[in-house]
């Protein structure tokens, strides 16, 4: 068994023990995760600054190139630093849907930017058969469960950022950087799924 599956779900204090998932696996044969730059410590936040995460197994996983670590607004061609942006009408849905946009705090409809990134991040998804994803909560992209109103006054409301929801449109589970743990849970469990299948 190699040290980095048993470091993962073999040893009862790690926050993802799993008994049933501690037979040998090839990790070069199993795909890959999803995770926002930021979140990975690449100072590519509108800010310019990261959101690095401090997490021993998602650490592993980064370090045995089992991470894609991905931001959807620089890749859609925003740059950094960049003014702060909050979808308008609607949430991530709506905005995939044309029925909401997003626009910089000074009016500039950036909504283009943002919806070229989260097509991009599908890709990248797909080609790599990605199933799982850790994206910064909150934001306009990669909210999964709460982004700012619009108001541009720091307040939330319920739904998720442009890469997210196309992302959960095509059944790639979502989660945020406070739910690492049920996120490596949950892509141990597929992967297992997979290797099962593939045999």
């Amino acid at each position: 068994m190699s040290p980095f599956r048993r470091s993962m779900t073999c040893q009862s204090n790690s926050p993802i023990y799993h008994p049933d998932l501690c037979e040998p696996t090839d990790i070069q044969g199993m795909p890959k995760l999803l995770l926002s730059a930021c979140l990975a410590g690449n100072p590519v936040r509108y800010d310019g600054g990261s959101k690095p995460q401090s997490h021993h197994d998602l650490e592993l996983l980064l370090s045995n190139n089992q991470v894609v670590a991905f931001c959807p607004e620089t890749a859609g061609g925003l740059g950094v630093p960049r003014e702060a942006a909050e979808i308008l009408g609607g949430d991530g849905e709506q905005v995939l849907d044309g029925l909401a946009r997003i626009v910089t705090k000074s009016g500039e409809d950036v909504t283009d930017a943002f919806v070229t990134g989260a097509r991009q991040a599908l890709e990248v998804c797909q080609k790599e058969q990605i199933q799982v994803a850790i994206l910064t909560e909150k934001s306009p992209s990669c909210g999964g469960n709460l982004i700012y109103d619009g108001s541009f006054t720091r307040s939330l409301r319920s739904g998720a950022g442009t890469t997210a929801a196309l992302l959960k449109r095509h059944g790639i589970r979502v989660f945020n950087e406070h739910q690492i743990d049920e996120a490596l849970r949950q892509y141990y469990a597929l992967s297992e799924k997979g290797n099962e299948q593939s045999k």
